[in-house]
């Protein structure tokens, strides 16, 4: 773990001329200023540097503005995309008076909850494994006014440019390799136009110190892809979230692409999920490995009860857009019934049976996305693990066939998740007493991530004509 003499003696060896200092707003996207590294002294990483919060979404009123960013040294790592040689740390946020840690930072709620964690004495690390996909596209445009509203997406590989004329554009020839829908998982190029960027992407990310499992496209056609990380503990797997958002946007911008993280960019083709795969160790020994059903303890059927207990709330943060509920959808590809099952995947809890190992066994919540913020998504889950852990809540028994094949009365008496995001807002409202011990959601963040995702996301979409309703009702 670096120090920060480490980190000085880094920006001397590597001839830093810029420090970037990062963190993260409160719906999830980073924030940064940069200082010359001149500026960068050892105080620095005990006092901190003040800026004007005001601005930051979700963050304080004006009047309470002024904050502190304190470097976090063992965040280091020299930016692959500046054209001046840039070191980044993510910082953690203080009140400047109080120099308490301030508790609307998504970072530090991630901090809180791994403390609370060690606390209860069940456990002393939570590792968390993202499986989080994306879509890679060649153009997107979008706008909403008064008068219009309207997106258009356009992806080299995708399905529709099947006739497209390349030559009278001036492209060259269409070579006629474009992937069907859902027939994007595994073709070879040159069906896969996306092998060479996606290996650019990964091989940064291992430059930047990320340890990268995998890659490869993923079901959807026009770009969709995956680049799988090993586990880690619940911080630093946040920490590393925001530096693989990072690297991918920017390594497609290089390349003149453009990359989301939408859960439901495209209609009649997958969404972009990210299945997070959870597991408690304690004294560097397992929890979840035992000699119950799928080769599970008996903490981890409970820390699945615990998920399925709460999801309803659990998504409010790990699938936290209006889009979201687009993915979420029931009969189509993301798993919307709360039931547990060993290999399954059409169960919103699956417990992978890759290997036999008791290291392996952990728990895998399929249903969130890639739009929420990493730091409270896991945090939320991992409440929900403990939860279920302290109050012994059993799952009841396992689902081990395709829901989707399910007769309707029996798949009535399996409970779903919420199919709107205003659903899941409303049950964190009515259940969230989970993921205020320890404080560490407090009820105030509670109270503003509801009011913020209400006012700015639930209202502002449902007061806005969608365009397909045009196609449904014009000529009424």
């Amino acid at each position: 773990m670096m120090t920060p003499q480490d980190v000085l003696a880094l920006c001397r060896e590597r001839g830093v001329r810029a420090v970037d200092l990062r963190f993260m707003d409160f719906p999830g996207l980073w924030q940064h200023f940069t200082i010359p590294v001149e500026k960068l002294e050892e105080e620095v990483f005990e006092d901190g540097l003040g800026f004007d919060g005001s601005s930051i979404r979700g963050w304080q009123a004006i009047n309470e503005s002024d904050m502190l960013l304190v470097p976090q040294p063992e965040t280091a790592f020299i930016d692959p995309f500046t054209e001046i040689t840039t070191l980044c740390m993510i910082c953690n946020i203080q009140d400047p008076i109080t120099r308490e840690d301030y508790t609307r930072d998504p970072r530090n709620v991630a901090r809180k909850a791994v403390n609370y964690l060690k606390s209860t004495g069940i456990a002393d690390t939570c590792f968390i494994g993202p499986e989080a996909e994306f879509f890679v596209f060649d153009d997107i445009r979008f706008d909403q006014a008064p008068q219009h509203s309207y997106f258009f997406i356009d992806s080299d590989e995708a399905q529709w440019n099947r006739g497209t004329d390349y030559r009278a554009q001036g492209r060259g020839s269409n070579l006629g390799y474009k992937l069907r829908h859902k027939e994007g998982y595994f073709p070879v190029p040159p069906a896969d136009q996306l092998m060479n960027l996606r290996n650019e992407m990964m091989m940064t990310m291992i430059d930047c110190g990320l340890d990268v499992e995998a890659q490869h496209h993923e079901v959807a056609t026009a770009g969709q892809s995956e680049i799988d990380l090993k586990y880690n503990d619940l911080v630093q797997m946040a920490d590393n979230m925001c530096l693989y958002k990072y690297i991918i946007k920017n390594v497609a911008a290089k390349h003149g692409k453009t990359v989301t993280f939408m859960p439901k960019p495209l209609y009649g083709d997958n969404g972009s999920g990210m299945h997070t795969h959870i597991s408690l160790w304690k004294g560097g020994q397992p929890l979840f490995a035992g000699g119950g059903y799928a080769g599970l303890s008996d903490e981890a059927l409970y820390a699945i009860g615990g998920i399925l207990t709460h999801a309803p709330a659990i998504l409010a943060f790990t699938n936290p857009t209006t889009n979201s509920y687009k993915r979420l959808v029931p009969g189509y590809e993301a798993p919307v019934n709360l039931a547990y099952s060993q290999r399954n995947r059409s169960a919103a809890c699956r417990i992978p049976m890759y290997s036999p190992s008791p290291k392996a066994k952990r728990i895998e919540f399929r249903c969130p996305d890639p739009s929420s913020n990493p730091y409270l998504a896991f945090s939320a889950l991992m409440m929900a693990v403990v939860d279920g852990i302290q109050n012994k809540i059993h799952p009841g028994e396992p689902l081990d066939k395709d829901i989707y094949d399910l007769e309707p009365e029996e798949l009535a008496k399996v409970s779903s998740t919420p199919g709107s995001l205003g659903e899941a807002l409303a049950a964190l409202s009515r259940d969230h007493e989970f993921l205020l011990r320890g404080d560490v959601f407090t009820q105030d963040v509670i109270n503003t991530w509801i009011s913020y995702k209400q006012k700015n996301e639930v209202e502002a979409l449902a007061l806005r004509p969608h365009p397909y309703e045009f196609c449904l009702y014009y000529d009424m």
